[in-house]
């Protein structure tokens, strides 16, 4: 259950808080993620202090490895991954998209060729809502079908309406009191598609709505006008998810288009690469300027890793391949998302976002720096 706590005099930014079997979480909301049922490189205590109250898995990804019978002997997923709080589970249908060496859809389901080990599978509607049900997930996706942009209005249609012919499926599959199930709403680019798609949606009535087939190539300016028209056509009294929406500048002109909940691989896959994010912007670490600078990353982060190590220490971490390089990045990232929230949040309730984001970006930037 969703609760509309405040929103934002100035504009469309609200905060809330969403109940769940396994406790509730405040938004907006990001969601570090946990693809094959860990968060990468990271012990999910840490994850924890450092602020998160939900983290996303895939079904995709544990339906494959280590396959969903594993996860009902040790009890669903929570209790497989020690994660006491909240989890929500993509459907797998952007994997199937992204991933699969080989995907054909059809009217009742995609067949497709696991990229693990090209073995064949075909996952209906049901399947997806079973799978899920089983790993015991708080919030649930249901199939749906992600056209990459650019793309023709003819293509764009026919992947809405399967969509929500799926969305019905699984409406239909879910046994009530088995987690919450969102709906998607699709449409590419195409105005007229996406109110049709979140009409229909709400028509079915679920618990929340995800914006999806966004982040999929095209330009900000495109998806900001997506988020803004989607989020305007949906109820306010259940929360919307912006699937895949992570970095900083995207995250704060989502909120403040009416966006609830995020998520996003960027936090990870950038530490494990030598990025760090921070109030400045983006910094390499192996780069040479850090070699005596021993100040911490960010001088406004308060993580474990910015208040016990130096930059030049975490430069020679990276230089020398040693994992505990990859793994302290990744967790100042993971806790600067988490902070910004905090950060967002706090701003809604004192009606000052507008502001905080004009501060904000005013000193961060969005390119590498030195």
């Amino acid at each position: 259950m969703f609760t509309l706590v405040k929103k934002d005099k100035n504009c469309n930014a609200r905060l809330g808080r969403m109940d769940t079997a396994h406790g509730s979480f405040d938004t907006p909301a990001f969601m570090a993620v946990g693809t094959h049922a860990t968060v990468k490189g990271l012990m999910l205590k840490d994850v924890e202090e450092a602020g998160a109250q939900i983290i996303l898995s895939n079904a995709y990804h544990v339906y494959l490895r280590p396959g969903i019978e594993i996860i009902k002997k040790a009890g669903g997923l929570h209790k497989f991954m020690g994660w006491d709080k909240p989890i929500l589970t993509d459907s797998g249908g952007y994997q199937v998209f992204s991933l699969a060496l080989f995907r054909k859809m059809h009217e009742r389901g995609v067949e497709f060729q696991s990229h693990i080990d090209g073995l064949k599978h075909f996952l209906t509607p049901e399947d997806v809502i079973s799978i899920q049900e089983v790993l015991g997930s708080d919030i649930m996706m249901p199939l749906d079908e992600c056209v990459h942009y650019p793309c023709t209005y003819d293509q764009a249609k026919i992947a809405m309406e399967r969509t929500i012919s799926w969305a019905k499926i699984s409406k239909d599959a879910h046994h009530e009191g088995n987690g919450e199930l969102f709906g998607i709403i699709q449409g590419a680019t195409f105005e007229d598609l996406r109110r049709q798609c979140a009409k229909r949606l709400m028509d079915i009535d679920f618990s929340g709505y995800s914006i999806g087939g966004v982040s999929v190539g095209e330009s900000s300016n495109l998806i900001y006008n997506i988020l803004e028209l989607t989020a305007s056509l949906l109820p306010e009294n259940k929360p919307r998810y912006a699937m895949g929406i992570g970095y900083p500048f995207d995250i704060l002109e989502a909120v403040e288009r009416g966006v609830d909940m995020f998520d996003c691989v960027i936090p990870t896959r950038y530490g494990r690469n030598g990025t760090a994010f921070t109030s400045s912007g983006r910094i390499m670490i192996r780069n040479a300027a850090y070699t005596e600078d021993f100040g911490p990353l960010d001088e406004k982060c308060g993580c474990y890793t910015c208040k016990n190590f130096s930059r030049a220490y975490l430069r020679h971490l990276f230089n020398a391949k040693e994992m505990l390089g990859l793994i302290l990045l990744s967790l100042h990232n993971v806790y600067f998302f988490l902070l910004l929230m905090r950060n967002i949040r706090q701003a809604i309730k004192e009606e000052r976002f507008a502001q905080f984001k004009q501060m904000f970006l005013l000193g961060y930037n969005n390119q590498i720096c030195a």
